[in-house]
């Protein structure tokens, strides 16, 4: 069973990942530019039980517009969003893809949002999921 480790910057977050994600996506919402600085955000969703997580984290929570909730935990230090989870979805957690520091990670399979798509990103995308298919 493949480990992966995601830490944040400073190293005082870690999340260790044990098996495989159940659904990898890329987010183009609002929210997610936002938080990432980026045209999308990019996550891995894993069980719960798959995860052990270890050193402080604060949390900021925020409704999203289906009236849902997210939890977003992030370093008190270095400020790195690690990984978030939704009200509505018990048992799941979203680890930020660039927390791993791993570019041979497999793609994005999933793609949402795409009305708050950056237009330069377009093309990028439709290659990346060309090339999944």
């Amino acid at each position: 069973m493949a480990e992966r480790i995601a830490t944040c910057c400073c190293d005082n977050l870690r999340v260790s990942c044990a098996g495989e994600p159940f659904r990898v996506s890329m987010c183009h919402c609002l929210a997610c530019q936002r938080r990432t600085g980026a045209p999308f955000g990019v996550q891995w969703w894993f069980q719960r039980e798959q995860l052990t997580i270890t050193g402080s984290s604060t949390a900021y929570v925020r409704a999203v517009a289906n009236g849902n909730q997210v939890t977003y935990q992030f370093c008190p230090r270095c400020g790195s969003t690690v990984y978030w989870e939704l009200k509505d979805r018990p048992g799941a957690v979203a680890v930020a893809l660039g927390m791993f520091a791993d570019p041979s990670l497999p793609s994005p399979r999933v793609s949402v949002w795409e009305r708050r798509q950056h237009p330069w990103t377009a093309h990028v995308v439709e290659c990346q999921m060309e090339h999944i298919a």
